[in-house]
């Protein structure tokens, strides 16, 4: 008895030690040292990660390693499976007590049952991710970074049933340390008008006198023009898109890298896959309105919303600005980037890739997928600045583009300067926006100097709400209490 449960243990804990104790020494011999290759490969991949992260996560996340890994973890299984079978052999079950042989035998095929549905799953998990990389990411040229950062479009685009079309209502650049990874985001309003174009660009090209034409010209309608201009952009899988990074460029005066979008319409899968998400909500977001009844409201307070609540408290227009629902929809997608963590992914992951697929499209090419995995996971730890660019700091019918460009150009420059001297229980310098009622300026509580202020809080966590900012006469920042629904709608729990 002590012999067959000591092998099985063995079999179990350690593939091939069974093997060998027994005297099956070739075969032992051969399973542990095939062991014993994939704990040093383990632990190389470990000490490299530890000097250059990028590189395995490269590795992991190129689409033909993973469907190797998928392969392998199903041999592995399976010939797991027949080691704890020959465990059982070797047990000689028909020497032992009558009562002991189906307790043996149940643990055996138990144990069988573990390994192969472990290595099953992983299997599946592997196979899933590998689908995804090949449908979300593709070959292409690698951008370089300029000025030691990397600069990424976020599109949040609402593709509803009452809409002809994908337009980004949601329009941020994210400028991102190529080397700390901390980040700036610049908020666009959807509705700015009289838009320039990148100088030699193809839109520009097109429209030297720019994006200019009142009220029917808005930003994101460049995306439908882009789109319907497809010849513009020769080789380029989204030219809607395409023409955004265009614009974007021209407006901010920086070079755009690549571009993401998300479906809001599509993303009610993926928050569903996540097992929802967690808002603190600041007031009442309703469910319909427009040319529905209100059906009902998302309170105010702590809430765990499901993909049908999240994507109405996203898209909801009824008794909301442009700004408010910029601000709502923002929220959601920080409160994606922080509660999509391993556990979530790992227990639902193959729901995640097969929700994702259909809500994320992007130009960042697989070859540097491991590249900004790893800048990902240095901007979480980082405190982030956000600059939101709505009245009254800018006045999307007549934008004055030349402060716009210096407010973004100072912005960087603050970010960077921090990098350069971080101090302890530094914050975020920016973080929140500059909105709010208009009023005369005093040189309160925010920071002066040579370079931009911040038009927010200080040190406020990323995915959190500060407390709105005007901005005064000396060029700093004073708080501005919450009024008006442009103002912190929510922040991510």
């Amino acid at each position: 008895m002590r012999r067959a449960v000591s092998l099985l243990l063995l079999a179990l804990a350690l593939p091939g030690s069974a093997q060998w104790l027994a005297g099956h020494r070739r075969l032992g011999r051969a399973v542990l040292v095939a062991v014993a290759a994939v704990a040093a490969l383990a632990m190389l991949l470990a000490v490299v990660a530890l000097a250059d992260s990028g590189a395995v996560l490269g590795l992991v996340t190129d689409s033909t390693v993973l469907r190797m890994l998928a392969v392998l973890l199903v041999l592995a299984g399976l010939g797991q499976a027949v080691l704890l079978a020959d465990a059982w052999r070797l047990g000689r079950p028909a020497t032992l007590p009558r009562r002991a042989r189906p307790a043996v035998a149940v643990a055996t095929a138990l144990a069988v049952l573990l390994v192969t549905t472990g290595a099953a799953a992983g299997a599946r998990r592997a196979w899933a991710g590998a689908g995804l990389l090949d449908k979300v990411f593709h070959d292409g040229a690698a951008s370089a970074a300029v000025n030691g950062r990397y600069t990424v479009l976020l599109l949040g685009g609402d593709a509803g049933p009452d809409r002809v079309g994908t337009r980004p209502d949601s329009v941020t650049l994210a400028s991102i340390d190529a080397a700390t990874g901390r980040a700036v985001l610049f908020s666009l309003p959807r509705n700015l008008e009289d838009v320039p174009f990148a100088s030699g660009s193809a839109a520009a090209k097109a429209m030297p006198a720019g994006w200019s034409c009142g009220d029917a010209c808005l930003l994101n309608a460049i995306y439908t023009w882009g789109a319907a201009h497809a010849s513009l952009f020769p080789g380029v899988p989204d030219p809607g898109a395409e023409a955004m990074k265009e614009a974007v460029a021209g407006v901010t005066g920086l070079p755009v890298n690549y571009y993401v979008l998300i479906d809001l319409q599509g993303f009610r899968n993926l928050i569903d896959a996540m097992g929802g998400i967690t808002l603190t909500v600041r007031q009442p977001v309703p469910i319909g309105g427009g040319t529905s009844r209100v059906k009902g409201y998302i309170q105010p307070g702590t809430q765990h919303l499901d993909g049908y609540h999240a994507l109405w408290f996203a898209r909801s227009r009824h008794g909301a600005s442009d700004y408010a629902r910029m601000q709502r929809q923002r929220c959601v997608m920080n409160a994606m980037l922080h509660q999509l963590d391993p556990a979530s992914v790992l227990s639902h992951f193959e729901d995640i890739a097969a929700a994702s697929s259909q809500v994320v499209s992007t130009d960042l090419p697989n070859g540097e997928l491991g590249r900004f995995v790893g800048l990902a996971s240095k901007t979480r730890s980082q405190p982030m600045t956000s600059v939101q660019f709505v009245p009254p700091l800018l006045d999307p019918a007549h934008p004055d583009l030349p402060a716009l460009r210096a407010k973004v150009a100072s912005t960087l420059q603050a970010s960077s300067a921090a990098d350069a001297s971080p101090s302890p229980g530094e914050g975020s310098q920016g973080a929140g926006s500059q909105q709010g009622s208009s009023g005369s300026g005093s040189t309160g509580s925010g920071s002066t100097g040579s370079g931009s202020t911040g038009s927010g809080s200080t040190g406020a966590h990323p995915g959190t709400s500060a407390a709105p900012s005007r901005s005064t006469a000396a060029g700093s920042a004073e708080p501005v209490p919450e009024t008006g629904d442009v103002q912190a709608v929510c922040s991510a729990a």
